[in-house]
């Protein structure tokens, strides 16, 4: 009897040990060691360099992963200043950006006097129509008009030869009327900026140094920037002139 219980013994130790060592986990439905899977971390390669993302930096990796290109347009050398200087003051340094410049010329006219009545104005229209010189109604300058202009030039040099030239063919009440004064134009391009740089600059915006605010470049802008990356920005083009209704006139001759 004592035998047996003997043997009953070992034999439930024999199974116990195997059990927790595992051999028995293809033939029992539950396994010695649980699901944990140990063996997994002993295949590990370096596991104490894996790091948990918390969701805040989750979309702070993502949001700075994706990079597009900004152009802030500006107008005149204090505008493009006091723009760069708070840039600077915020922490943007001048390799996020790449200012660009260009210049529009001026435009000056020979224009007549500012006709009093349209009797007068139909004088001279016929007057010009006899001497086949073409000209055109001025617009946008409510203070000058009605008035006629007869040619335009990119200089106020060569408006004024011409308007000697007309007086030579004795036509009186000509003037040197400017239309738009040369202007300046600086565009600072941020052509890589990615989630973060977006989110400040949108921010920063709000500041009537930066009016009026970063927004998307135009498609070609855009392709050169990504093909270019950091390279040095490309040369401005030109830009076509406007007429602004602001523009003074010169003195009438």
């Amino acid at each position: 009897m004592l035998r047996t219980l003997l043997l009953i013994l070992l034999a439930l130790n024999a199974a116990l040990f195997g059990w927790t060592r595992g051999w028995f986990d293809e033939l029992l439905s539950f396994k010695a060691r649980g699901d944990r899977e140990p063996e997994r971390v002993a295949r590990q390669v370096n596991p104490e360099r894996i790091t948990l993302l918390t969701p805040e930096r989750l979309a702070q990796i993502q949001a700075s992963e994706a990079r597009s290109c900004l152009e802030l347009p500006l107008v005149g050398d204090p505008a493009l200043q006091a723009a760069q200087s708070l840039l600077a003051r915020s922490g943007i340094t001048p390799t996020d950006f790449q200012p660009q410049h260009s210049e529009e010329p001026g435009v000056w006219a020979v224009a007549s006097i500012k006709l009093p009545n349209k009797d007068f104005q139909q004088r001279k229209e016929e007057t010009y129509r006899k001497m086949k010189i073409n000209f055109e109604y001025l617009q946008g300058m409510p203070n000058e008009m009605p008035s006629l202009i007869l040619s335009r030039h990119s200089s106020e040099a060569a408006a004024a030869r011409a308007v000697d030239a007309l007086e030579k063919r004795q036509l009186k009440g000509l003037r040197v009327l400017t239309l738009q004064e040369p202007i300046k134009r600086h565009r600072l391009l941020v052509p890589q900026a990615d989630g973060l740089l977006r989110a400040k600059l949108a921010q920063l915006s709000k500041d009537p140094a930066l009016a009026p605010g970063f927004r998307p470049c135009p498609v070609s802008a855009s392709a050169s920037s990504a093909a270019d990356g950091a390279a040095s920005a490309p040369a401005a083009t030109s830009l076509t002139p406007t007429i602004p209704a602001s523009a003074g006139a010169s003195t009438a001759r």
